[in-house]
């Protein structure tokens, strides 16, 4: 740390982390779902069927409010539960095809957005941005 002669650099990092993270939760295929449904839908994508309770320690919130979460997804056809196939007190709880077909049609609108700016710069920003990419990957597996 004692090298470290930019302290500006951490802010304005965060900073344009933030407003690019808001600019693309903004581009929505389909607005149906709120935010916190969405954020549940892509945990299941990418964790796979879980307990209400181990998706909401994933997500950070109270098994209550995962459990109106489930509901709602359910109800919009996006998520089904099942019986836990050892513990008959708990449940499991999955994407749909209608839930895997939202979060593709999501992830798809954002990459299609990003994707127009990124064609509005220069291949050596382009090129600035890939090795960022791989940069700003490895700082946040740490």
């Amino acid at each position: 740390m004692s090298d470290y002669l930019d302290p500006g650099l951490a802010s304005r990092l965060r900073v344009a982390v933030v407003r690019l993270n808001r600019r693309l939760r903004a581009q929505r295929a389909d607005a149906s779902a709120t935010l916190t449904q969405l954020s549940a839908l892509s945990c299941l994508y990418k964790c796979g069927p879980l307990t209400p309770g181990e998706l909401a320690a994933k997500e950070g919130v109270q098994p209550p409010s995962m459990t109106r979460v489930i509901a709602a997804l359910e109800e919009a056809g996006y998520a089904t539960r099942r019986p836990h196939p050892t513990d008959g007190r708990q449940a499991i709880v999955e994407l749909s095809e209608a839930g895997r077909a939202y979060i593709a049609a999501e992830v798809t609108a954002r990459e299609r957005w990003l994707e127009r700016r990124l064609a509005e710069l220069d291949e050596s920003e382009r090129e600035v941005l890939r090795r960022a990419a791989e940069i700003i990957d490895r700082v946040a597996g740490s």
